[in-house]
């Protein structure tokens, strides 16, 4: 069994000074929803082994601060920067997924990245699973959203397009609305 967590970083400025959009850094709610929703991962296991973020600025804020949030309830995952996660298609990402090799074979792997390819690949993974949170996913994959699947598989290489089971759908939003 694998478990895949797709987050999308969380609300940012705008604009960032420099012009560059892969620069721009969360604003107030986004760092309030990325401490949110590390939060709940501390307290809903099991945890990523590894964690794969983009190297914009934005997506490592959103790590570091949803690690903050989580550190002192959960063992720490190796974490590695990706480029080519900025901007990646569902292609990309599912390549990415099914070469995770740090730590030698995780069990647990967390994506912190960008829309529109994360909230693609999320709904293209869907094979089973969660019908209220597919319903939920369907519209969007929001700042700070998170999307768990479990693939029963045996190896990251035999992910695949609609074989995954939707576990949860989550965002600070609907943790708000209860």
């Amino acid at each position: 069994m694998r478990r895949l967590m797709l987050l999308r970083h969380a609300k940012t400025e705008t604009d960032a000074s420099s012009g560059r959009d892969r620069d721009r850094r969360l604003d107030d709610r986004g760092h309030k929803d990325a401490a949110e929703i590390g939060d709940w991962i501390a307290a809903h296991p099991p945890f990523p082994d590894a964690v794969l973020v983009s190297h914009a600025v934005r997506a490592r804020q959103t790590w570091d601060i949803a690690w903050e949030a989580m550190q002192d309830r959960v063992a720490a995952p190796q974490v590695e920067i990706l480029p080519e996660l900025y901007g990646a298609d569902p292609a990309q990402i599912l390549e990415t997924v099914r070469t995770a090799t740090i730590p030698a074979n995780p069990r647990r792997l967390m994506l912190v990245g960008h829309n529109p390819g994360m909230h693609e690949v999320a709904l293209m993974l869907i094979g089973s699973g969660d019908p209220a949170g597919a319903k939920a996913l369907a519209h969007n994959l929001p700042t700070a959203g998170l999307a768990i699947f479990d693939f029963d598989v045996k190896d990251w290489g035999d992910v695949a397009y609609r074989r995954g089971k939707l576990v949860l759908f989550v965002s600070p939003k609907l943790l708000r609305l209860g």
